[in-house]
């Protein structure tokens, strides 16, 4: 069976020293072969706990965490939060659960059917430009194809705008620097710095934050005012989103917040699977070849419509089982707020908790050749090979991914146009590695040629 790329597991010592050396920040270089067998336990050498839970009933107590003990760790908070501020994304608490009351109903502007005519726009568009880079032969980075791709579909369901104006590309462009360089994890902190110390970010990070909130601000303001009526999307439902307790709305500041998470959310996380997606394909050549057998079944040489995505089984099995090798959110550390237990182990306040599902997704007990791409593992005669609780590329509890059903269509109909149209071919497909910084990313961008299918 095909195993695609992957970082190899070393002793903990070792692991430390190859993250050093490469000087990455990459959390998958720090994994030991332990991490991928236990249950429960610490990782490396540190003045702060970090302790990592594969156990699926655990990991369910953590993420429902009725009495708040488990909020979200002050490291992702520290590096998010120059870009989202106190959003619903980072908040824990009461803060979190008053936000998502005033958003909740604000999602049902990602209705799928809503949002499948902008999603075949973008991808009319995008297209074009592969069209031209399938007659000159040029490489070009999948993983900015993707995110461009992605960017522009979460704008115009957010804002009504596409990627073509300069502000939505600017941001785009602030936003790939920002994932880029952004302070999430480092080996000083890791070891020698205590809970809750404060998160130094780079200046261009910060300076691309700025460039993200002022554009953001500017795409808000654009829907207040005379022009409020004009709109009838998710920027339009968060800015009437109340307070049920007290009429209030969000503030300026808040609403950029949000609409922050929205575009980091929606666009970032699905690029990334995408990416993994398309190269995987590139490098097994029955993947598209059972694709397109599937599409011409459905939908013959006709366009590809919402009704399509929904039974596209095998392509959907695809995403999913990339979704499992690469969860585009390698880690949701958490902190213990206090002195508490998790199982029988007695924790202290300031550990760092780890649930992660690029660990639980591969974990010897729960999985049949877990390194293996293997998408009929999904198939409904083999459902009973699942352990519940184990796969969550979009989290669970109540801080599940509301997105996800609006992800999964996008996907699929991505997938389903450009497998249908295209072949991909990436350039050195050896040097391909995963790295875990915001999100499950290459190590270095995958080049590759697109060649149109006669």
């Amino acid at each position: 069976m095909y195993c695609p790329p992957r970082t190899k597991p070393l002793l903990a010592l070792l692991g430390l020293a190859r993250t050093a050396w490469r000087g990455e920040g990459d959390l998958l270089s720090l994994m030991p072969a332990k991490a991928y067998t236990m249950r429960i336990g610490t990782l490396g050498y540190s003045r702060r706990t970090i302790l990592l839970v594969n156990d699926p009933a655990l990991v369910r107590d953590i993420v429902t965490d009725p009495l708040d003990v488990f909020p979200k760790s002050d490291l992702m908070v520290g590096a998010l939060a120059p870009l989202v501020g106190d959003s619903i994304f980072v908040t824990s608490g009461e803060p979190w659960r008053r936000q998502r009351t005033m958003i909740d109903p604000a999602f049902t502007h990602m209705r799928i059917t809503r949002a499948f005519t902008a999603m075949q726009a973008a991808i009319d568009e995008y297209e074009q430009r592969l069209d031209l880079l399938a007659m000159t032969g040029e490489p070009f980075s999948l993983d900015l194809a993707m995110s461009h791709l992605t960017a522009d579909i979460i704008c115009r369901t957010v804002f009504s705008t596409s990627l073509k104006s300069d502000t939505a590309r600017e941001v785009f462009d602030a936003f790939a620097l920002f994932e880029r360089s952004v302070a999430q994890v480092k080996l000083q902190r890791l070891i020698f710095d205590p809970a809750w110390a404060d998160v130094q970010q780079q200046p261009d990070v910060l300076a691309a934050c700025e460039l993200i909130r002022h554009h953001l601000g500017e795409l808000l303001d654009g829907h207040v005012g005379a022009n409020a009526e004009a709109y009838n999307d998710i920027a339009s439902a968060v800015i009437g989103a109340r307070d049920p307790a007290t009429g209030a709305g969000f503030t300026r500041k808040e609403l950029i917040d949000q609409l922050g998470v929205f575009f980091l959310a929606g666009h970032e996380t699905t690029a990334s699977a995408l990416t993994w997606s398309f190269f995987i394909a590139s490098q097994r050549p029955s993947v598209p070849q059972r694709a397109r057998d599937e599409i011409a079944a459905l939908a013959g040489d006709g366009p590809i419509e919402f009704e399509h995505t929904r039974r596209l089984a095998y392509l959907r099995n695809v995403f999913k089982e990339t979704l499992r090798l690469y969860p585009p959110i390698t880690f949701l550390p958490r902190v213990a707020a206090q002195d508490c237990r998790i199982g029988t182990r007695r924790v202290r306040r300031g550990a760092l908790v780890m649930i992660a599902p690029w660990t639980l997704h591969r974990h010897r007990d729960f999985w049949r050749n877990p390194h293996a791409f293997d998408p009929d593992r999904f198939l409904p005669e083999r459902e009973h090979e699942l352990t519940p609780g184990v796969y969550m590329p979009f989290g669970q509890g109540p801080r599940v991914c509301v997105g996800k059903g609006f992800a999964e269509v996008e996907s699929a109909l991505i997938l389903a146009r450009l497998l249908r149209r295209y072949d991909f071919e990436v350039i050195k497909p050896e040097r391909v590695r995963p790295v875990a910084r915001l999100t499950t990313r290459p190590a270095e961008q995958i080049m590759c040629r697109v060649r149109l299918r006669s």
